[in-house]
């Protein structure tokens, strides 16, 4: 408990960037790993969901993190190199690691840390994330649970990963071979992925990664990995795992999808309904799309134009421009023209918004 503790007051008052003015670039958004799950001593890449911060697609982003360790500790200002994040497009970045050789930590070190706390960070530090702590699924209590296999997660997505452990133990005619394999497809074989010992890029496409002791995993994006129609309705998952020429198999087993929910289109609206040119217009725009964090409008009332920005994130983005100071000087006016693009400069709205005249 010390030791989380540590980590915090390390994260909020000994990074060196407090020594000098930041641009605060937001929360990390959502986390994931390919495989979903890991041991420390195996390669994973860990993404990360950047689409409401203020940071751009073209900036390069790295890495500063100093739990388990601080592989780049003393380069706050000049990020090395190997903490360089790849861009993977619509504000997602990755980072591909071994644990064990990144932190130079045992597997045992890394479980007995506070976990794995960084800020993501532009090259000279003077933008940076909030802090944000990369989550981890300890798998363990697989080993010993005698389950045939476990998915992770339990209710997978067609264009999310998964991970499947299997314990080739609790059937003894695996013992001995030399590889494990999933013959597999979606929606009771609609769409199959079968395993043919035959074919070397077929059997290593469906090959399980050894964990040791008789216990494996598969790792797979079920979408890309049977080649699945965009228009595709994943609804479950059937599957054997099989050994090398068939010797033996589990048996028939399934997994079934979780429900993919589409999310809510965006929506922009004024408000409120009806202003005059002393009051504050405010505009919103929810559900944004991915990397989508800024309104920029210009305003034209009469021979004055406004303009500006508001920031936010994927649920909104939302602000108000004070007319009343903007339009102190200006005649009466019975109309304005507002043009809202929001980062990609896409048009949200270009409209004339009426104004109620007021006695003066």
């Amino acid at each position: 408990m010390k030791k989380f503790i540590y980590t915090i007051l390390l994260a909020l008052l000994m990074a060196p960037n407090f020594i000098q003015a930041q641009e605060a670039a937001g929360a990390v958004g959502p986390m994931s790993s390919y495989p979903v799950v890991y041991k420390y001593d195996e390669q994973v890449t860990w993404y990360f969901d950047m689409s409401a911060s203020t940071f751009a697609e073209t900036e390069d982003l790295y890495i500063w993190i100093w739990s388990p360790s601080e592989p780049d500790a003393g380069n706050w200002e000049n990020s090395s190199d190997f903490a360089k994040l790849k861009y993977e497009g619509n504000k997602i970045w990755s980072f591909t690691l071994t644990p064990t050789v990144y932190f130079s930590k045992t597997p045992d070190e890394i479980a007995a840390s506070a976990g794995f706390w960084f800020r993501l960070k532009n090259k000279n530090g003077s933008k940076q994330s909030d802090v944000a702590n990369m989550p981890y699924t300890d798998f363990s209590s697989f080993y010993t649970s005698d389950e045939l296999f476990r998915p992770y997660p339990t209710k997978p997505l067609i264009d999310k990963p998964i991970s499947i452990l299997f314990n080739a133990n609790l059937n003894p005619a695996f013992a001995g071979t030399p590889s494990v394999h999933m013959h597999a497809g979606l929606n009771d074989w609609a769409i199959q992925q079968m395993y043919e010992a035959a074919k070397p890029e077929i059997a290593e496409k469906t090959k399980l990664k050894d964990l040791g002791n008789g216990f494996y995993r598969m790792d797979f994006i079920p979408k890309e990995y049977f080649n699945a129609p965009d228009d595709f309705v994943m609804e479950k998952i059937n599957f054997l795992m099989v050994a090398e020429n068939w010797t033996a198999n589990s048996g028939d087993q399934v997994i079934y999808a979780g429900e993919f929910i589409p999310p809510p289109p965006p929506s922009f609206a004024f408000f409120p309904a009806q202003i005059s040119q002393r009051d504050f217009l405010g505009m919103s725009r929810k559900n944004n799309e991915a990397g989508v964090n800024k309104l920029i409008y210009t305003i034209t009332a009469g021979t004055k134009t406004i303009s500006g920005e508001f920031t936010g994130g994927t649920a909104e983005i939302k602000g108000f421009v004070n007319l009343v100071s903007e339009l102190k000087d200006s005649p009466v006016l019975s109309e304005i023209h507002v043009l809202v693009k929001d980062n990609k400069d896409k048009t949200i709205s270009d409209t004339t918004i009426p104004l109620k005249t007021l006695d003066k």
